[in-house]
């Protein structure tokens, strides 16, 4: 069916003459609307609408007065009680300490402030912490607000952090009517280090068993001498040293003094431990206490040492020194005796026996060089040259015995081959020297310069060298693996051997003498043949 109305229903009507807005019934062409049909914006719009026709033009409400803020709020500051732990480094008796503040937030600037309330003779400098003015909360430039502060948080303000644990009613009442919702009061933190100072002194009572005044009267300058010794040879640059340990009977205290002797190298400090009582065992938390700063108390002692703990043949750690007494004078010896029945402290000698001194061995010869030359690297760190023999240097200067030899090979061209051997008197070194020889093929000159020769089969870290008895005709010269034959000598050499016919065996010395008055002979028929000649 098509429609053929199309006109909207009249929501207005006239009731003694006054304008009534009616909800329409039906929409447009008269179709039956359903209840509530128009939407809430519709229906509001409707509701808001006022009679413009019936009153003219509705006026304007006039606005609220202004307040600023500075007067809504003025003298209207919210105040959190809160504390901050501080390290205590330099003291035994607390490792933090609990400082409680009340943080004043000012509702008319958004600024706060930090007080520390002031304790007496607390030797702290307390009062305000951190003056009034805006907190920055973050880097982003961020300022805290009322908004940011509630019970049972934290907030950190220059590096400090502070917990929050209560408010004043004022504050309370303030932030839940601004809708915050705040978390319950917590108990605030105490200092223990205050908390042990309110608590009552001990009060110490003297058994009645004991009189120290008994004591002192009784044992006014009687002490027992012990003598010990601290062996610290274990250790790098360790010694053992010697003490005299005096324990006085009068106070039970313990002094201990260094036996100095003539021109022991140290300062002569006449006490290594004053006159105190000395803890035997400690309570299980001052175990790390400073003793070498503070005195200490009998709160951190357990048991003190007594004279029943030096004993003659006991070792005793004091200090952390073990000391071994090893004797005590007669007095200390009666006073056991009387005292605990001990009758037989014996006198231990302490003095050790010198190890035998060691054999120092050299290490085995490397090839290089001469033996008492390697040596010498043993016997300093920077090693110095061998000691030679000055009077037979002098005596023996410029003296040099010549020999002419030949070189046993089985190699065809080195049967022709002669060499002069040339031995120092004065350093017992031989040197080689090949005469050169027009188209031999053979390079002459110096064959082997000034050393010495080792003879062979000798050991090495004991070598035997040629002397001047080892060279005689026919006798052969092993020189570092090559064997020559000596076949000739100087007249220098004869006279030589003749004046130390000692040096020489007879067979060495008549061979030289046989070999020479062969030379000489030839020379003297030669000469008689010439006479008869003229």
């Amino acid at each position: 069916m098509l429609k053929t109305a199309f006109h909207r229903s009249q929501t207005l009507g006239y009731r003694n003459g006054y304008a009534i807005v009616r909800r329409p019934t039906v929409g447009i062409g008269g179709d039956r609307l359903q209840f509530n049909q128009l939407s809430q914006a519709k229906l509001d719009e409707l509701a808001s609408k006022a009679p413009v026709l019936t009153y003219g033009q509705p006026k304007q409400a006039p606005p609220a007065d202004f307040i600023p803020a500075h007067v809504a709020f003025d003298k209207k500051v919210l105040k959190f009680d809160a504390y901050f732990q501080e390290d205590v480094p330099m003291s035994t008796e607390e490792q933090y300490r609990i400082r409680q503040v009340n943080i004043y937030y000012y509702l008319e600037d958004d600024s706060m402030s930090v007080i520390e309330p002031v304790v007496e003779n607390s030797g702290i400098p307390q009062g305000k912490l951190i003056k009034r003015q805006r907190l920055a909360k973050n880097d982003r430039g961020d300022h805290y607000h009322w908004k940011d502060l509630n019970r049972g948080i934290n907030i950190t303000i220059y590096g400090k952090t502070f917990r929050v644990v209560d408010c004043d009613q004022f504050t309370q009442v303030f932030l839940e009517s601004q809708g915050i919702e705040l978390n319950p009061p917590e108990k605030m933190a105490l200092d223990p280090y205050t908390e042990l100072r309110k608590q009552p002194l001990r009060k110490y009572v003297t058994p009645s068993d004991f009189d120290q005044l008994k004591q002192f009267l009784t044992f006014d300058k009687q002490v027992l001498r012990f003598y010990a010794i601290w062996d610290d040879t274990d250790s790098m640059y360790g010694e053992c040293r010697t003490y005299i340990i005096h324990y006085y009977l009068m106070d039970d205290t313990v002094e201990i003094r260094e036996v100095h002797e003539r021109n022991d190298g140290r300062d002569p400090f006449p006490l290594l431990m004053n006159r105190q009582r000395m803890p035997k065992v400690l309570v299980e938390n001052a175990k790390n206490f400073p003793q070498c700063v503070l005195e200490i108390s009998d709160q951190e002692v357990l048991e003190w040492y007594t004279a029943k703990d030096f004993i003659v043949g006991k070792s005793l750690t004091i200090l952390g020194r073990t000391f071994f007494i090893y004797d005590c004078d007669p007095f200390t010896r009666r006073y056991y005796k009387e005292k605990f029945g001990i009758t037989d402290l014996p006198c231990i000698d302490v003095n050790k026996q010198e190890p035998p001194p060691v054999k120092q061995e050299l290490p085995p010869y490397n090839g290089f060089g001469l033996v008492e030359d390697s040596a010498q690297n043993c016997f300093a760190l920077i090693p110095k040259a061998p000691k030679k023999d000055v009077i037979k240097m002098l005596v023996n200067d410029n003296k040099v015995l010549r020999y002419l030899a030949a070189l046993e090979s089985p190699i065809p061209e080195d049967k022709d081959r002669r060499f002069v051997f040339s031995y120092f008197l004065a350093t017992d070194m031989i040197s080689i020297f090949e005469p050169p020889v027009r188209n031999s093929g053979i390079i002459g000159g110096k064959y082997l310069g000034r050393t010495k020769v080792v003879k062979p089969y000798s050991t090495v870290d004991n070598p035997i060298y040629y002397g001047p008895s080892d060279f005689f005709i026919g006798a052969v010269i092993e020189v570092f693996g090559h064997r020559f034959i000596i076949l000739d000598t100087d007249e220098y050499v004869l006279k030589y051997m003749e004046s130390n016919a000692a040096q020489y065996s007879p067979e060495a010395l008549a061979s030289v003498q046989k070999h020479v008055r062969k030379l000489e002979a030839p020379a003297s028929e030669s000469e008689r043949y010439a006479g008869m000649q003229c």
